[in-house]
């Protein structure tokens, strides 16, 4: 409106299908449903094999909200896939806690939870917080109880190959306490990774034929995270951000420099002045790696950690791109695929 648009001026351009609006300091601003090419689900590469749920949401004329949705609770429940759901990486007591959030674009609503124990679909139980109440993120103990009375059923989230990945970390951790590997975890590849943290999230967005977006991000956190610990996933322009007017983009990765940087929404606001979704990723991995404590950075100021931001306009164009090369997302518009995302450093 500052720029000399009035109101009328606004829903008469919307509603003749306008194009682009001037934007302060260069570029131009998507605004109001612009068709896009065809329906389209961008998301993290782990999520290529569940788009196709998605894609049949939108092209039966379902929301975006329940496309996401519908991917992402195929990896929820897939439990080959330690990052998310079911068959997570627990905390260092060997709980599996989970975080989500959703946004639906159309209505400019969001849910989310956070550390949620013995649900399967925190990403079903996000949405419900958005449907249901008015509250924007339930945590621990709260969480668990709005689930209960939604009806949800409680399970045992830990599978017996996520426990014993916690027990060799255990067995790994120090030395000096009463834990002790066998002969054959010390020798095995298994016993080395688990000397390291890992990370791993899921995030999809949708974009309908009408230019209305959504997403949604699940994670189980940070492996042998502190109890409690909350990431990037399950605040909203943090892990995952939807404007209608815009886009959509969401975040894998180190969750704490994303946090500190409100990386997905600072995607999103690239986009809004002109940038596309590669660009706008780009960008935003630029800041984090700029502001980055010396702690986290090796040589020539090389990070030690990798961020991942994944995004797609209202019009159906998409990007992604890490902070290390060697990156993929995944891309569904008529055929699901992975896709070589942009990076900023070389992998060594």
């Amino acid at each position: 409106m500052s720029q000399g648009w009035t109101r009328r001026e606004m829903l008469r351009g919307v509603a003749g299908g306008a194009g682009l609006l001037a934007w302060p300091g260069g570029g131009a601003a998507l605004v109001g449903p612009r068709p896009a090419k065809r329906p389209v689900l961008v998301g993290s590469s782990n999520a290529v094999q569940a788009l196709g749920a998605g894609m049949e949401v939108l092209a039966k004329g379902g929301d975006t909200l329940d496309a996401a949705l519908a991917a992402v609770r195929m990896v929820e429940d897939d439990p080959e896939d330690n990052s998310v759901g079911y068959g997570g990486l627990p905390n260092e007591d060997g709980v599996v806690e989970l975080d989500a959030s959703v946004m639906h674009g159309p209505t400019h609503r969001a849910g989310a939870v956070a550390s949620l124990q013995r649900i399967k679909n925190p990403s079903m139980v996000a949405r419900d917080v958005m449907v249901h109440t008015n509250h924007l993120l339930l945590v621990g103990e709260g969480a668990l109880r709005f689930a209960r009375r939604m009806g949800y059923e409680e399970t045992n989230l830990l599978t017996e190959e996520s426990r014993k990945a916690w027990l060799l970390w255990r067995k790994a951790l120090n030395h000096k306490d009463n834990w002790i590997p066998t002969p054959e975890e010390e020798k095995s590849e298994a016993w080395r990774k688990q000397l390291r943290e890992t990370q791993g999230t899921v995030h999809v967005s949708a974009v309908d034929a009408a230019g209305h977006v959504s997403g949604c991000t699940s994670t189980s956190g940070l492996s042998w995270k502190l109890p409690g610990r909350v990431g990037d996933s399950p605040l909203i322009g943090c892990g995952l951000y939807a404007d209608d007017d815009v886009g959509s983009a969401g975040a894998t990765g180190r969750g704490e420099s994303c946090i500190l940087h409100n990386g997905s929404f600072l995607v999103v606001e690239g986009m809004r002045r002109g940038l596309g979704p590669r660009e706008a990723c780009l960008e935003a991995l630029r800041r984090v790696v700029k502001k980055s404590e010396p702690r986290l950075l090796g040589a020539e100021g090389r990070p030690l950690f990798d961020l991942k931001f994944y995004a797609v306009r209202k019009d159906g164009e998409h990007g992604g791109a890490g902070i290390l090369q060697g990156n993929q997302y995944a891309v569904h518009d008529g055929e699901a695929r992975r896709v070589a995302g942009a990076w900023l450093f070389e992998k060594k």
